[in-house]
């Protein structure tokens, strides 16, 4: 998984064999996480012609549904990658984002 832009403190966008990923920074209350979901097609096509500008709606909207917070029916939760290696990848493309900008 490579991580292909970032914004920081709100999401990252990730691609691994031709698939889109997001990972967007959620908080509610003393609690910070980060909610991993593929994009779907229509996502990855919408991006493809809005750019940053749709991705920070989509994480926008990701945050507000509160897909992290326990008995939440966030329409996202269900496409949550966070308890999967998937999860441990992502961690790994964002690390080295950032440490590729530190240099």
């Amino acid at each position: 998984m490579n991580a292909l832009d970032g914004e920081h403190y709100s999401w990252f966008l990730l691609e691994e064999n031709g698939h889109l990923f997001l990972d967007t920074v959620c908080s509610h209350s003393a609690v910070d996480y980060m909610f991993l979901l593929e994009m779907t097609q229509e996502e990855a096509s919408l991006f493809g012609k809005n750019g940053r500008t749709y991705l920070d709606d989509l994480a926008q909207r990701i945050r507000s549904s509160a897909p992290g917070v326990q008995g939440n029916r966030s329409p996202f939760k269900p496409r949550s990658l966070v308890m999967t290696p998937a999860r441990k990848r992502a961690d790994t493309a964002v690390h080295a984002w950032y440490a590729d900008r530190q240099t």
